[in-house]
């Protein structure tokens, strides 16, 4: 089934077509600064030279024709007709506690989502705006919203309550949520096929490290604790958030600084984590050559990083009883030796051992690397994240569940 999987922000589309029947990639693409006097639009197709040109782009509406201008262009033939996209998967960040599984998208599903405007302000309603365009420009297709929250759903009580009055999470279903729900899910599954173990009995550890952070604790195949709380700010340091503060500090930097509210949440989200730190940048990339070069302030901001990372790995640890496996993924985890090296590092009373060899020398072309020692009790693993196939999948069986018949 052709399944087109789109990831709206407020000012960008970001989508991928998959033909989920053998699974492969047709095509992907990003258009970007939607609304500003001049948009970026890319596109990529197999064994093809992307293509990178400028456009005005006043909303999502225009971007997303856009795209399917591209998919049906004779000369890129990827798409005959706009009624062979039978699906389109969305991902949408928070679904709340309404939402455990992916769902076909109607009215109702839209007003759930809305509701939850409140717990993901930065997320949802850009993501909103991507499904009214959708069902806009392709009417015909099944619509399905998958949650970076739903994977966490099996959290239980004393991982997901948090310790204030009992009646705001009654009101205001205030608790943690986790996120990078997909991520997580994805490499701890490819994990059980490339060991052949079944998920029950098996204990993960899954490091999704990017610009956005988060590790996920996975007993029998649940997730029963992750890093991010009720909104992605929380637990880890990442490129431009703060992670776990004393919440005293904000009471303070108000009353001290004079900060708004507002102001205040700019700070905490896009101008702390390594940006904060560092005073540089907020990619590891960059810090990591910065701090070759002798720069005290990027080595400082990639060292707070991997304490605070290798901190949780240790309290999943606990968590679990111990682990079979620690999984690095995403644009830090799967590139950045030397944050995997950090981390791990310390970890041996655990039976984390790994081989630094392996560790520094990647082979190129392959998604999954086995980079602890063979003596090592807990295996280590680097395995590229595939959001968008989770999402494409999930978004094709509901579609295909949705067209059969009742009487069947």
């Amino acid at each position: 089934m052709l399944t087109l999987v789109i990831n709206c922000g407020s000012s960008s589309v970001k989508y991928q077509l998959i033909d989920t029947t053998n699974r492969t990639k047709l095509a992907s693409g990003v258009v970007e600064r939607i609304g500003a006097v001049t948009a970026i639009v890319k596109h990529e197709l197999p064994d093809a030279k992307p293509t990178k040109k400028t456009m005005q782009i006043d909303n999502h509406t225009i971007a997303l024709k856009e795209i399917m201008e591209h998919l049906l262009s004779p000369e890129n033939k990827v798409v005959d007709s706009i009624d062979d996209i039978k699906a389109v998967g969305h991902r949408v960040v928070h679904g709340g506690e309404t939402f455990k599984d992916s769902v076909l998208i109607d009215d109702s599903v839209i007003e759930a989502i809305e509701q939850a405007y409140d717990l993901a302000p930065l997320h949802n309603p850009p993501n909103m705006k991507g499904i009214e365009a959708a069902r806009e420009y392709l009417p015909e297709a099944s619509h399905v919203a998958v949650f970076d929250t739903a994977f966490h759903h099996s959290l239980p009580p004393e991982a997901y309550l948090y310790a204030i009055p009992n009646r705001m999470y009654r009101r205001y279903k205030i608790r943690k949520y986790g996120f990078h729900g997909t991520s997580h899910y994805y490499v701890s599954r490819k994990y059980y096929e490339l060991t052949g173990k079944k998920a029950i009995g098996t204990k993960v550890i899954t490091c999704h490290l990017g610009n956005g952070c988060s590790i996920a604790a996975i007993k029998d195949g649940k997730s029963i604790d992750t890093s991010m709380g009720f909104t992605p700010l929380a637990g880890l340091v990442m490129g431009t958030r703060s992670g776990d503060i004393d919440p005293s500090i904000m009471f303070y930097l108000i009353e001290k600084e004079e900060m708004s509210l507002n102001h205040l949440h700019a700070m905490l989200n896009r101008n702390s984590g390594l940006l904060g730190l560092s005073g540089y940048a907020a990619d590891m990339r960059d810090l990591i050559t910065e701090a070759e070069n002798g720069d005290r302030r990027c080595e400082q901001a990639i060292d707070v990083y991997s304490y605070k990372a290798k901190q949780y790995v240790g309290s999943y640890l606990a968590s679990l009883n111990g682990c079979d496996a620690i999984i690095f993924t995403a644009g830090v985890g799967e590139n950045a030796a030397l944050i995997r090296s950090k981390i791990c590092s310390g970890l041996e009373f655990a039976g984390v051992e790994i081989d630094e060899e392996k560790n520094n020398n990647l082979p190129s072309g392959t998604k999954q690397h086995l980079i602890s020692m063979e003596n090592s009790r807990v295996d280590v693993y680097v395995i590229s994240t595939d959001e968008e196939m989770v999402i494409a999948i999930d978004a094709a069986k509901i579609a295909t569940a949705a067209m059969q018949s009742p009487w069947v």
